[in-house]
């Protein structure tokens, strides 16, 4: 049997060479070389396997809402593998650390969530979420209820399920058929106001709502599906009636309403869910990332009681192996002390007004063409024509060019820069982030051509 070299005796280019020999990464192209191996992390900074430092605008895949290097996180990890590392939470079988968990969610969640799924992850939470809806309406007697609405540029994972419901192209294209019953909406995006035919936008996706549920039948539609924030479509913000007008709808229609609240949840939109900020009640919310600031992988679903009663009469035929782990249940709760103690949900408020206030000031150069967000969630949109709302080219890759000039990590999400950074980013570093951004895009063309730098 061989030996393998410990992380200390590797230099940064050998990681790097093990790396590309061995490892797939989600969505890069086998061609590219470049790596940058993460060794060290500390509230919003990073340092590489070079030494180099960073300072994270993304919270990784927006999720490191109490930052890195969080010694009280590891404590309690390390205490509750010292106790109990895993045991199955199928049939009659649980742990203290899950019922704990599954208390505190319950008692923070809005007041119709009550119960509680326990999954891996994002993908997995709206997979659950997606078959929930349809067995309940089963349950119920409503077994042609098997359709479920989404929205064209909406992320919800990459399973069938949940990548049927994504709605870009590329997650479906080469896997061969997708999940049946599936349509896709317009999404409220106010800025791209050439989908709307001159129409009020709230009013256009109401309109658009109204007549699908017709065209399909309600008493066909098990749910629908949508993040509040858009996130992966460059952190589309709806309009304030957007939300409270679809819930309106779908509680006439019988439809589960399903919020996908994977990135939004745990004070990413300034409140413990964007369900709160908009003003509506779910019959189901998916959550992950900011749960445990990803320290350890873990979802969680938040039931209604409706919900709950129509799908565990006879058991919930679906489960993971690592539902309700009590290691990272215990790591779960000590990240939310962490969120409620440091105050994190008004400083995310807080923060986020100050980054956007900052970002106003990008609107000066004739690229960006709209700045937004909510809480710890932020957009600036890249155009090459501001009149026709024309995307600018992001063949030079401006997210990269800022990574590799100065340090700061943004991701480019639909021709847009967006930033998700922990809640604890203050706002020097916030500023930090302003700077690295300008310095990159005032020298970016309509065509998108970057300059070089000085």
């Amino acid at each position: 049997m061989g030996v393998t070299a410990t992380r200390a005796d590797r230099t940064a280019e050998e990681l790097a060479a093990i790396d590309r020999q061995r490892i797939i990464h989600p969505y890069l192209p086998s061609a590219t070389e470049e790596r940058v191996v993460m060794v060290e992390g500390d509230g919003c900074r990073l340092r590489d396997a070079d030494g180099r430092d960073y300072l994270d605008a993304t919270g990784g895949l927006w999720l490191a809402q109490i930052g890195h290097g969080r010694r009280e996180i590891a404590a309690a990890a390390a205490e509750q593998m010292e106790r109990l590392e895993y045991f199955t939470s199928f049939w009659e079988f649980s742990n203290d650390r899950a019922i704990e968990l599954a208390e505190r969610l319950t008692s923070i969640s809005p007041p119709r969530q009550t119960h509680v799924f326990f999954t891996s992850g994002g993908s997995e939470g709206n997979e659950a979420a997606m078959k929930m809806a349809r067995y309940a309406h089963s349950r119920r007697g409503e077994g042609d209820r098997t359709w479920v609405l989404a929205r064209h540029q909406a992320y919800h994972g990459v399973g069938y399920g949940s990548g049927t419901a994504t709605g870009f192209p590329m997650y479906h294209e080469g896997f061969g058929p997708m999940l049946p019953d599936v349509t896709h909406l317009t999404p409220p995006w106010p800025y791209r106001t050439e989908l709307f035919d001159g129409e009020n936008p709230t009013d256009f996706c109401v309109a658009e709502l109204e007549r699908t549920i017709e065209e399909i039948g309600a008493q066909r539609i098990a749910a629908f599906i949508g993040e509040p924030v858009m996130g992966v479509a460059g952190m589309i913000v709806p309009p304030d009636d957007y939300w409270p007008r679809v819930e309106e709808i779908l509680r006439a229609n019988g439809i589960t309403f399903i919020f996908d609240e994977v990135v939004s949840a745990y004070g990413r939109c300034g409140r413990w869910f964007a369900a709160e900020h908009f003003g509506v009640e779910p019959d189901i919310i998916v959550t992950a990332k900011g749960i445990t600031s990803g320290y350890a992988p873990l979802g969680a679903v938040l039931i209604s009681d409706e919900i709950a009663a129509a799908i565990t009469g006879e058991g919930f035929p679906m489960g993971f192996t690592y539902n309700g782990h009590p290691t990272s249940c215990a790591v779960a709760l000590a990240n939310l002390d962490v969120i409620e103690g440091d105050g994190l949900l008004e400083r995310a408020r807080e923060t986020g007004a100050y980054i956007l206030e900052r970002f106003q000031e990008l609107l000066e150069l004739p690229i960006v063409g709209e700045v937004r967000g909510v809480g710890m969630m932020h957009a600036v949109e890249l155009v090459a024509d501001r009149e026709t709302h024309e995307p600018l080219p992001m063949d030079a890759a401006p997210q990269d060019v800022i990574r590799r000039e100065t340090g700061v990590i943004v991701r480019d999400c639909a021709h847009n820069l967006v930033i998700s950074p922990p809640l604890v980013m203050s706002r020097e570093e916030a500023d930090e982030v302003v700077a690295a951004m300008r310095s990159v895009l005032e020298r970016t063309d309509p065509s998108g051509r970057i300059a070089p730098g000085k």
